[in-house]
Order: structure tokens, then C-alpha cells, then sequence
């Protein structure tokens, strides 16, 4: 498996996890709540890959570009959260 997919389903099993489960149960409807919350978890994204690849030099492809592990995983989180989070907020417009 490339290093791209595995960061990309490790991205994909944080946010689906965050939106589905966390989210809703600590932060509910309050934006700041889901914005911190939202930190910790890109956070988490980025110290587990930096577990695997800090100091390695390594190059990941990132549409047309060439990144390094750190700006891969934010740019590719939050490429991935971007749909998700309208969904959940979409969602909770209707709750009310």
C-alpha cells in the first residue's frame, strides 16, 4: 500500500469516526466545541504520521504537487473534512 493511501484512509477513519461519533456525543450544535475538537483530531492525523515519517525527507504527491508528509496529511484532511463537515452542519440546520 503507498504511503499517500495509507495517510489518506488513517485521515478518512479520524473524520468518520469524529463526525459520526464524537462530535455529536461532546460538541452537539456548538461550533466552537466541534472547532476544537476539530484541532485535536487533525492533530492526532499529523502526530501519527509524524510517528512513521519525521526527518525522513520523504515526498508524497498531492495532486500536482510534490509535499512533505506534514503538509500532505493537513492539506489532504481537510481537503477529506471539508464535504463531511458540511453534511454535519447541513444536518444539524434541519435538527432545529
Amino acid at each position: 500500500m503507498s504511503v499517500e493511501l495509507t495517510i489518506l484512509l488513517l485521515n478518512a477513519v479520524i473524520i468518520f469516526i469524529a463526525y459520526l461519533s464524537v462530535y455529536p456525543k461532546l460538541a452537539g450544535k456548538q461550533l466552537n466545541k466541534v472547532a476544537l475538537y476539530d484541532c485535536l483530531t487533525s492533530s492526532l492525523a499529523i502526530t501519527i504520521v509524524a510517528s512513521k515519517y519525521w526527518g525522513t525527507g520523504i515526498e508524497l504527491d498531492f495532486l500536482f504537487m510534490k509535499l512533505n508528509w506534514f503538509w500532505f496529511t493537513l492539506l489532504s484532511y481537510s481537503v477529506m473534512e471539508i464535504p463531511v463537515a458540511l453534511w454535519y452542519f447541513g444536518g444539524m440546520k434541519k435538527d432545529k
